[in-house]
């Protein structure tokens, strides 16, 4: 009998013994942060780097290759004296041990670690003496356990805040109705199903997504299956974004500096592709990805659209987007956008990486960073939603002769709005 119990127990502690490399560090919704400890190597003085990643629960979709991952493997750099951390590689996993893309960050920049972050946790792993590992895993289960509760904390308290919310903006709605019955409503964006075009018969197999013609908006929905969010979303944009709720929101900490860029004709619109510079809000940090911009502008202020959009798209390591939005007028000239025009590939469809020049993403911010903020989608196909947007309220500026040329590149490339569906917008008071 005890041999027996003596064999069970070996065979148990197998499964464990394979990924006993990986210790949790940190449990939040939806996924599970884990450190590599065997990793950890001291560079110079205080600068470690180490290997970490984030375990989904549910896959992903990933652009690049519009196959699912579920884990992220991220090699990083420390600073175990500044308290900063610079993503150095990821790996994208299937699964265990299926590997479906890798990446190089080319211009590593570094992020200030935020206490009570699953980088501060992983942080504290990396910068822990190697002595002081005695007892690790009894203390990580405990603070997993307290992870896990806060979050659910959290959770409920999000949940009483947004239905806390929803009630007194009922009541607001309800004693407004009699002044504002004898003002001209403004008219609600109509959804696909009610545009004349959506009687039409199916775009033809094979039509490229576009902003006019066959295959525009009204149709994106029917031009591939996975473009099926374009109608069916509940949480799309561009919106028009009033009646907001004027709150204390957190700053966003934009952390941009020069990088290396290139100017990407895309055919409907002009974009930048960044290498380095992102920002933190609400205790997750994203890293700039490229900027689109639009003419007119896709987002309206109580009804009112802008000559033009910059879109800032962020990503963090676990996919999530959040886009800052830059809204402009004419005025004086944009030295982004003068960069962009000085670089502009000589063929449609082209690329420019000018040799040696860098851009600061930065000048495209204007003095003021309040905003508004709210949950919406991509605003091209597929139109994916769970989308962070940030639209600063202050808009910029671009000169009247940058407008003419980016005009005369590029057709109108503005999706039309879409209905709020009852979604919160709140804004910097």
């Amino acid at each position: 009998m005890p041999a027996k119990i003596l064999a069970a127990f070996i065979v148990a502690l197998l499964p464990a013994a394979v990924s006993a490399a990986w210790q949790t560090v940190a449990v939040e919704q939806g996924k599970r942060v884990e450190i590599d400890r065997e990793s950890i190597v001291t560079e110079q003085g205080t600068t470690m780097t180490a290997k970490g990643r984030i375990v989904l629960d549910k896959p992903i979709m990933d652009a690049k290759t519009s196959a699912a991952y579920r884990i992220i493997e991220i090699e990083s750099r420390y600073d175990c004296a500044e308290r900063t951390h610079a993503t150095l590689k990821r790996t994208y996993y299937k699964d265990e041990g299926e590997t479906l893309r890798q990446e190089e960050v080319r211009s590593p920049f570094e992020m200030p670690v935020r206490s009570g972050t699953p980088d501060d946790r992983l942080l504290r792993e990396v910068c822990r003496p190697k002595g002081s590992a005695l007892g690790t895993q009894a203390v990580s289960k405990t603070l997993d356990k307290v992870n896990e509760l806060s979050g659910d904390l959290r959770k409920a308290n999000e949940a009483l805040v947004e239905q806390a919310v929803r009630k007194d903006l009922q009541r607001l709605t309800r004693q407004s109705a009699p002044a504002s019955a004898g003002k001209a409503a403004s008219p609600a964006p109509k959804k696909d199903s009610a545009h004349p075009a959506a009687t039409m018969s199916k775009p033809a197999p094979g039509t490229a997504w576009s902003y006019e013609g066959s295959g525009g908006p009204q149709y994106w929905s029917r031009l591939r299956p996975d473009y099926a969010t374009c109608a069916a979303g509940h949480r799309q944009s561009p919106i028009d974004l009033r009646d907001g709720i004027a709150v204390d929101l957190e700053p966003i900490q934009f952390f941009y500096k020069p990088a290396a860029y290139r100017v990407i004709d895309s055919v409907r619109q002009l974009q930048l592709a960044i290498y380095g510079g992102g920002l933190m809000v609400m205790g997750k940090q994203y890293r700039l990805m490229r900027i689109d911009f639009h003419n007119p502008s896709e987002t309206a202020v109580d009804g009112r659209l802008f000559d033009m959009e910059a879109q800032l798209v962020h990503q963090a390591d676990d996919g999530k987007v959040a886009i800052v939005a830059v809204l402009m007028e004419k005025g004086t000239e944009n030295p982004v956008i003068q960069a962009a025009l000085n670089n502009l590939p000589l063929e449609s469809g082209g690329e420019v990486a000018p040799p040696g020049l860098t851009i600061d993403a930065s000048q495209l911010l204007p003095a003021s960073k309040n905003y508004f903020t709210f949950m919406g989608s991509l605003t091209h196909p597929p139109c994916t939603e769970d989308v962070l947007w940030m639209v600063i309220k202050q808009p910029q500026q671009v000169s009247p002769e940058q407008l003419s040329i980016l005009q005369r590149l590029y057709k109108p490339n503005a999706r039309p709005l879409q209905p709020a569906f009852g979604r919160i917008v709140k804004e910097s008071r």
